[in-house]
């Protein structure tokens, strides 16, 4: 792939890599450069990779049977995105993936991550505490959203990514906080006079 070692060490912080370590990750990774609206991954599909975003906006979502969407992750620059569940346990999606910015992604297969796993082991110990910081954030979430009013789960949300609110559409914000979108506008109205 060729990739430029500045990206490997955004991608990878804080690990150092021989030359022929970079040389195995660049063959593993692959580059896709993706347009607003384009969907990564759909409920049903069989899920064999995760997503570097490198830069733009992409969310994951759950349809329910009322059809209604249910937005469960946004990912920005430095995240990874996937339908976990799906992707380590090797059954169908449950999940939609869809990017809401023109975005930049690394694609990596669960195959090829097990096989670099073995000839680089530090990189197993980058993604072990990758998804130990995953779920923490899962967990307070779920958390919030059993406790927390409207208005404090928008307050963390827009500590949490000052830089999504501007980016995405009122109904996705709405929907990650499992309230309407005219609950969005009274709850940001209300700060506004404050």
């Amino acid at each position: 792939m060729n990739l430029d070692t500045s990206i490997l060490s955004q991608i990878y912080k804080n690990v150092s890599f021989s030359k022929d370590e970079k040389i195995c990750i660049e063959n593993k990774l692959e580059k896709l450069t993706l347009k607003k609206g384009t969907t990564i991954l759909k409920a049903g599909d069989t899920v064999f990779n995760q997503y570097y975003v490198f830069d733009g906006c992409l969310r994951t979502y759950y349809i329910d049977n009322s059809g209604k969407e249910h937005t469960l992750q946004f990912a920005i620059n430095d995240w990874w995105i996937s339908d976990y569940t799906a992707f380590f346990t090797s059954s169908k999606a449950i999940m939609y993936i869809e990017t809401i910015q023109n975005a930049t992604l690394y694609k990596i297969s669960k195959e090829n991550m097990e096989i670099l796993y073995k000839e680089i082991p530090q990189l197993e110990t980058f993604f072990r505490k990758k998804m130990e910081r995953a779920f923490t954030s899962f967990q307070k979430r779920i958390l919030a959203s059993l406790s927390q009013s409207a208005k404090e789960r928008y307050l963390s949300f827009i500590t949490t990514y000052p830089n999504i609110e501007q980016n995405v559409k009122n109904f996705h914000i709405a929907s990650y906080l499992g309230i309407t979108t005219e609950s969005l506008s009274r709850i940001r109205k209300e700060i506004a006079q404050n």
